[in-house]
């Protein structure tokens, strides 16, 4: 459960954030780099944790409340909290890598959608491109939306206006799992729902740090969780996409905190500079 109270962070405490946030986009970069057909998931666990330990990172989702791992591997129609192990990677998969790191007692989340093959070359699904694409497109929105938001509610009016409309085949947006405060944990005050609720939510201020996730399916909404009691999947079986990043709001504006460049160039688009914490 998440705490009811919202942590604002100190500049020096956001600056934690953003180096556990440095770190964990440069392990999933490596990670991501070696996700290809016939590499294992539990392959990509190794990668993602021997990355953080060198970096001198712990990773936070390792023996969360029993999470035997340090990332989350999800692929095809399993939406989130996929354990790495033995299964093969194949031509075509939607993986969906999830994870973080702590730096002292900070922080980061993050999440990305690989598509291994390419509709060029008739290896992906178009309609799987896609839906990683809109699900992404949503992300920065919703960021943009924080950026500038009075209250939490805009961000997931923004996400869901921005899948909405989009042309072609709708996609489901997950009602049962939403984004999350973070900071001295994990989990945190308050929620960011990834679809308009109708209400204001938590007031915006200096110091708050949020991960947002939204997470599309190419088909109904329903999950079930697998007897492992972590992998959910679509009851149907469609496919689904996660993108993910921590952010933060202070004095000076936002800053993506699982971003190489703080989301400069993707909020760019959306009119938005983003500056470091001072």
């Amino acid at each position: 459960m998440f705490r009811s109270r919202v942590e604002l962070k100190t500049p020096e405490q956001l600056r934690h954030m953003d180096a556990a946030g440095s770190i964990l986009c440069e392990a999933l970069d490596a990670t991501v780099a070696a996700a290809a057909p016939g590499v294992t998931t539990g392959e990509l666990n190794d990668v993602f944790s021997e990355f953080i330990a060198r970096r001198g990172a712990k990773p936070n989702f390792l023996n969360y409340h029993g999470f035997p791992a340090c990332i989350c591997t999800s692929v095809n129609e399993e939406v989130v909290h996929g354990i790495p192990g033995g299964r093969v990677l194949e031509q075509g998969d939607v993986l969906k890598i999830d994870g973080g790191c702590i730096i002292a007692g900070w922080h980061s989340d993050s999440a990305r959608t690989v598509i291994l093959g390419s509709s060029a070359d008739g290896t992906a699904d178009p309609a799987d491109e896609r839906l990683s694409e809109i699900t992404k497109g949503a992300l920065w929105a919703g960021i943009a939306a924080f950026a500038e938001a009075k209250h939490i509610g805009e961000v997931g009016e923004a996400i869901e206006e921005h899948i909405t409309s989009q042309k072609g085949p709708a996609l489901g947006i997950l009602e049962d799992y939403v984004g999350h405060g973070i900071g001295s944990a994990m989990h945190m005050a308050p929620d960011v729902f990834n679809y308009s609720t109708g209400m204001k939510g938590t007031k915006i201020k200096p110091g708050m740090a949020v991960a947002i996730e939204p997470m599309l399916v190419r088909g109904g909404i329903d999950t079930k969780v697998l007897d492992d009691d972590w992998t959910v999947v679509t009851t149907d079986g469609s496919r689904s996409s996660q993108w993910e990043h921590s952010v933060c709001r202070h004095e000076d504006g936002v800053w993506v905190l699982t971003a190489p460049d703080g989301g400069a160039a993707e909020l760019a688009a959306h009119g938005i500079t983003p500056a470091p914490p001072a």
